[in-house]
């Protein structure tokens, strides 16, 4: 039986590895040759990816909605994406570093010469043009430091007696003069987050840019949170689907990865590892499905098993499952992502 809660760090270490030695050369010549992007009053639009399939799929979506509107630039962090599948982005393999590091790494060096940068994680899809729209009508007032369109929910700021959402960094636009310029503030997690928790968490951890969102809310910045309503009919998402790219990654063989979910107690469906981590693949089959009818031909993943074969764990799974947990939604967003793509 695996150890199936200890999977994922040891296949976030080993996929690490791998990807470190194709991309270590080329992250060298990243901070050797010193090259930003020229100045443009464009809104720069950044992504991290480990799983081709996803950014070629949200890079689709991102030509289609928002054209020259977005310079876009893509870290490659697997080494294995094909520059010419995404194109007009420009693309540099980086090691897998911790996303905050990377994200300081882009807003120092490759964005210094733009004012809006848009950091979106590849499985966040844009499915209107109405998002660049919303962040050129909030940073029209020279206050505002940043511009959510998917904050975190499970806790709150209470700052001053007020209460504010955390911005997140799944989906945030920064006003680099001010978040680099003035303030030269970090998207570097931290410790001793005492805030108050909207859901039955106990964790004290900043994530990624919330003690930046903190210090600019205290300074009397405003972090723009779009109403949920309005962003939901701006941007689809998925949920972790870099740890399918992970999983894949780790596992030798279809059998091995469906050995996983199978050899299990049915009581480790109560928890949240094994959802979330099916979850993910469930997710990177409807990727794989939607980049095959835009691409023409299905991307390589040798150890994913048949889509039948997981729907029908996902159905045992189901009376397991707590917390409002489902699969459903997994469908339900590929189908607003199909319309957006293909209608």
């Amino acid at each position: 039986m695996h150890s199936y809660s200890k999977i994922l760090p040891k296949a976030q270490k080993r996929f690490s590895l791998r990807s470190g030695f194709r991309n270590a050369l080329a992250t060298i010549h990243y901070f050797s040759l010193e090259r930003p992007l020229p100045p443009s009053e464009k809104i720069t639009l950044f992504t991290c990816n480990i799983f081709p399939p996803n950014v070629i799929v949200w890079h689709h979506l991102v030509r289609k909605y928002f054209g020259d509107q977005v310079d876009t630039f893509i870290f490659d962090c697997s080494g294995n994406l094909d520059p010419t599948l995404v194109p007009d982005a420009r693309v540099h393999k980086y090691i897998n570093a911790m996303h905050p590091t990377k994200i300081d790494s882009f807003l120092k060096r490759s964005a210094r010469n733009r004012k809006i940068v848009w950091i979106c994680d590849d499985d966040v899809f844009p499915i209107s043009e109405k998002s660049v729209e919303i962040l050129q009508r909030e940073f029209a007032d020279p206050n505002t430091a940043s511009v959510s369109l998917r904050p975190r929910t499970w806790w709150h700021f209470e700052i001053g007696g007020k209460d504010y959402e955390p911005s997140g960094s799944y989906c945030i636009a920064l006003n680099r003069e001010i978040f680099i310029g003035k303030e030269h503030l970090s998207a570097q997690p931290a410790n001793n987050n005492m805030h108050p928790k909207n859901m039955n968490k106990s964790s004290t951890r900043y994530d990624t840019l919330d003690k930046a969102n903190e210090i600019l809310l205290q300074k009397g910045y405003k972090c723009v949170i779009v109403p949920k309503e309005e962003r939901d009919a701006c941007m689809c998402g998925f949920d972790g689907t870099s740890i399918a790219a992970l999983l894949l990654s780790y596992f030798k063989s279809p059998e091995e990865t469906l050995s996983y979910f199978q050899d299990v107690d049915d009581r480790a469906w109560q928890g949240n590892t094994l959802p979330r981590n099916l979850n993910a693949l469930l997710a990177a089959w409807e990727l794989q499905d939607i980049y095959t009818r835009i691409i023409g031909t299905p991307y390589t993943l040798p150890t994913m098993p048949p889509k039948e074969e997981l729907q029908a764990i996902a159905e045992h799974a189901k009376p397991f499952l707590t917390d409002g947990r489902n699969f459903d939604e997994v469908y339900e967003r590929s189908e607003k992502l199909q319309k957006a793509i293909f209608n």
